[in-house]
């Protein structure tokens, strides 16, 4: 990662740093996603509620949410190279705890150090991919996303093979993926730390920064939109993430180990179908390809609670595919309006989709008490219809 041609920027991709911040996000999300996966162990070993679980999940994810702006904003102000390691640290220290907990408190401390953590990664790795986009910001927000969803999928997956066999033990296991991390984030530092030094000299020699490109009015519009499909992206997600396994053990009577491979496959076609949305959004528009990701979605949400196992596992993949494009193309859209505020727009939204899956998974959990996981999941599909609002964000890119 070290050689001249993989560090250049200006209108090169720096596909090596794209691929080594994807991996990292990998890690990252793979460690995230073991806290849900686990959660039927922990309701049993336990005795927790839907409540608790819910619980669980909003401190985990208002953690991340609640910093990630300010951990943005604060590294577009003060870009610190090795954050990114620091960071993990905090996850590292949050995977030992929760192998070790012994009640509800301690289980609610280790994932907030986690969240802590995730507060840190999104928003600076996300500078990172588009420092080394080379124009292609689309497409590197692709390789970074869809390394986050393959790591999401994997959790489920690892959960089933290790800790639901070997206990809450097992997942100090993990701290093993959280030192490869921070080694591998420590050299993206060593070169983020070489962009830094050069833009600090572009700088210099430099002409004042030109004027906004938008309106405040436009900027502000099209932001409030895109926090209405996040919402009804991340809530819909929500709902599947963190009480799919318990829907089917419910409805088809499925075994945990099965529910989870269930999830897995829903959670793989997320990873798959979140890479064609950048580099489509680069091509035809990314309005486009948000109003197809989350309205397209909604035929297949409103089926999958009333047909038959097979068809609900097969519906799942196709709403993963379709339903994962969005993100990237809401991202890219959301920082060419703020082009100069990429780190503070980043934590924004990426805060905004740990929150809004946090309260999701909250709400989900106190209704799920109260009435059935059933229920839950025939509310749940109406949301990707939220998708119509699309049609309202303003056109800000060139006609393709």
């Amino acid at each position: 990662m070290t050689n001249k041609r993989t560090l250049s920027s200006g209108n090169n991709t720096a596909y090596a740093v794209l691929l080594s911040i994807g991996f990292a996000h990998l890690l990252n999300d793979m460690m995230q996603s073991v806290i849900p996966a686990v959660y039927p162990l922990l309701k049993e070993k336990f005795g927790f509620t839907f409540v608790q679980i819910g619980v669980i999940t909003l401190v985990s994810q208002l953690t991340s949410s609640l910093l990630q702006p300010f951990a943005g904003w604060f590294a577009d102000k003060h870009p610190q190279p090795y954050s990114l390691a620091i960071g993990m640290g905090f996850t590292l220290v949050g995977l030992l705890s929760l192998s070790v907990a012994i009640s509800f408190g301690w289980i609610l401390v280790a994932v907030g150090l986690i969240g802590c953590g995730s507060s840190v990664f999104h928003p600076e790795s996300s500078r990172v991919a588009q420092l080394a986009s080379g124009g292609r910001k689309g497409l590197a927000q692709s390789i970074f996303q869809v390394g986050g969803n393959a790591g999401s999928a994997m959790g489920p997956l690892l959960a089933a093979l290790i800790v639901i066999p070997y206990g809450q033990g097992a997942i100090g296991w993990f701290a093993w993926v959280a030192l490869l991390a921070i080694f591998l984030l420590v050299r993206i530092g060593n070169w983020h730390k070489q962009q830094l030094h050069a833009a600090i000299r572009d700088r210099a020699t430099s002409a004042k920064a030109p004027a906004p490109r938008f309106t405040k009015r436009k900027v502000h519009t099209a932001l409030f939109i895109l926090g209405v499909l996040v919402f009804s992206k991340y809530f819909y997600i929500a709902s599947m993430t963190n009480y799919f396994t318990f829907f089917l053990m419910d409805k088809f009577s499925m075994s945990v180990q099965g529910a989870q491979y269930c999830l897995f496959a829903f959670l793989a076609a997320s990873a798959v179908g979140t890479f064609f949305g950048g580099p489509l959004g680069d091509r035809i528009g990314r309005k486009y390809v948000i109003w197809g990701s989350i309205l397209g979605a909604a035929p297949f949400t409103l089926l999958l609670p009333y047909v038959g196992q097979n068809a609900t596992i097969l519906l799942a993949v196709i709403i993963g595919l379709v339903i994962s494009s969005a993100f990237s193309a809401i991202l890219v859209y959301a920082t060419d309006l703020m082009p100069d505020k990429v780190g503070m727009i980043a934590g924004v939204f990426f805060g905004l989709m740990f929150g809004l899956g946090g309260l999701g998974s909250a709400f989900f959990g106190w209704l799920a008490d109260k009435t059935s996981v059933q229920f839950v999941f025939q509310i749940s599909t109406l949301l990707p219809l939220l998708g119509i609002v699309t049609g309202f964000l303003p056109n800000i890119e060139p006609k393709k």
